[in-house]
Order: structure tokens, then sequence, then C-alpha cells
């Protein structure tokens, strides 16, 4: 476990980087406490001893920290982060379906951020949200809404119709996992309406994710959609729609999870079924193949 003193020295090095950011032109730089990495490991760190866990204040306080560092070192760089809203209990592979791992012997629930503690497959806003009220209250300027892990529930995180290799197959129809986003986000934005809020876990949505990016801005739902596998496959997709062009059907994002299982084994991130590029893209694309045998072979084995 990391020590406060090893805590001190990382929040040096943040404050190093966003001044070589500042130095190297860069207007904005992105703390990140999402996706089970360490930053968003420590609002969940009520086990922890020291300055850095235990209440909503420790556990808090290395993404305020680094914020108040980085605005005292950078005072003319915008900060943003992006902040997992909720969590909720890790997930797993059983057979050819995924299921929670076991958590009703873990009640009260310590061990997420964003849940209710007595019910960890719901969510619980009240910590985030005070959250959010003082990011805003110290000078971060926009915040990007995310969930959970991908690594401990892929299905929470990023609502698609396929898994990626190391996850499992859709618990639910990926329709309610957008919409629990889009919910959450709504809720933030509702509770503290001078932040920009920026929503994710729109690409599920395919084609109709234009058209609802556009009622949950109107609705004032969020501020900005964010995109990330749908400009991996069509990266033009927001200039097409801005400028009342026909969406081309055949680049649009359908959620195969390649982009996610490639990195995961070594590979390039990319969207190997619909990007010519990377349909080319030796050795990369023969071990997609092979990846993607092996786990219809052993599906089919189960």
């Amino acid at each position: 476990m990391l020590s406060d003193d090893d805590v001190e020295r990382l929040i040096d090095r943040y404050v190093a980087v966003a001044s070589d950011a500042a130095a190297a032109g860069f207007a904005m730089v992105d703390l990140k406490a999402c996706h089970g990495y360490l930053v968003h490991e420590f609002l969940s760190a009520r086990r922890r001893p020291g300055r850095f866990g235990g209440d909503f204040q420790g556990r808090t306080r290395l993404l305020c920290t680094l914020v108040k560092r980085v605005r005292a070192a950078c005072p003319g760089l915008i900060i943003g982060v992006r902040l997992s809203l909720f969590d909720t209990v890790p997930w797993h592979r059983v057979g050819d379906h995924g299921e929670p791992w076991p958590w009703t012997d873990a009640i009260p629930y310590d061990c997420g951020f964003g849940v209710n503690e007595t019910d960890p497959t719901q969510m619980d806003l009240n910590e985030p949200i005070q959250l959010l009220r003082n990011l805003r209250d110290l000078g971060v300027a926009s915040v990007n809404l995310s969930a959970g892990s991908p690594y401990t529930v892929p299905h929470i995180q990023r609502p698609a119709a396929f898994a990626p290799s190391d996850g499992y197959p859709p618990p639910e129809d990926p329709l309610i996992g957008a919409w629990r986003q889009i919910d959450a986000v709504r809720q933030a934005k509702a509770a503290v309406p001078d932040l920009v809020c920026v929503g994710t876990g729109y690409s599920y949505l395919q084609e109709y994710l234009v058209h609802a990016a556009q009622a949950v801005v109107r609705q004032d739902w969020a501020d900005v959609v964010g995109l990330g596998r749908m400009v991996l496959s069509y990266p033009d997709l927001p200039a097409d729609s801005l400028t009342g062009q026909s969406l081309t059907r055949t680049k649009i994002c359908r959620t195969f999870s390649d982009c996610t299982t490639a990195p995961r084994h070594g590979l390039r991130s990319g969207c190997y079924p619909l990007d010519d590029f990377y349909k080319s893209l030796q050795p990369d694309t023969a071990g997609m193949k092979a990846i993607k045998n092996s786990e219809h072979d052993a599906s089919s084995n189960s």
C-alpha cells in the first residue's frame, strides 16, 4: 500500500507534468478519478488509515489536493476531472454468463464510491454530488462523468452488445446501461447546475446517438456529450451530424469491443471490424482473429 509520503510525492509528479503541459501550450489538463485507477480507488478507501482515507474528507483529499496544487502552479491552465460517478460490486464470468461476486456478507458495503451500502448494486449519489460541489468551488471547469471500472464491471461502464475478451456476456439489455449513465448525469447536473457536465456511455445508441445527445443537451440533462468508441470507427460523425449529412451506416460503432480486447492482449487498439486500416494491420489482425476463435471455442465447450 502506498504510504502518505508516497502519495505526497505522487502529487508533486502530477504538478510537474501539468506544468510541462502548460509550458508546451496546452490549455487544459484532465485529472482522472475514474475506471479503477489510483485516484478513483482513493474515493472508496474507507479502511485506509491516515490523511488520505477514512471519512469523505479524507477519501477525496487526494483529488482535491491535486486540483489545488495544479491551480496554484499553473493558474492559467483549465482543469477538468473525469469521474466515475458511481460504482457497483465487481462482476465475473461464470460459464456462459456473468454474475456479481457474492456481496451479501459484506453489508454494510464499504468498497465502492457512489453505491448504496445496504444494496451495492444500486447507486447512491449523495457523496458524488457533494464531491462535484467541492470540485466546482475549487475552480474545476468541467467534469466528464462515467461509471465504475471497465476491468471489473464493463457492462456498467461501457454498455455493449459484445463483451471484451476478459469480460462476460451482457447481463442486461445494454440500453439499460446507457440509460443508467444518462440518468445519473441528469441527477448530477440538476444538483450542480453551474458545473459543466459531460455525459458518456452513448456509443451503444448507434444510429440514435445523435438524437439522444440532442435531446439530453436540449433538456439540460448534460452540457456536452462525449464520444469514445464511436470516434474510433467513425471520427467524422460529429461533423456529419452538424452539417446535416446522413450518417454512414458502415462506419457506426456496433460495440464489438475489439478496441478493448486488443490492448488487453498487447495489440494496438482500434476498430478491427470496420476500419480498413486495422483490417489490414498485421500481425495484429491475425492476433485478434486467434483471440476471437479461442473465445468462441471456449464458449462452445462451456
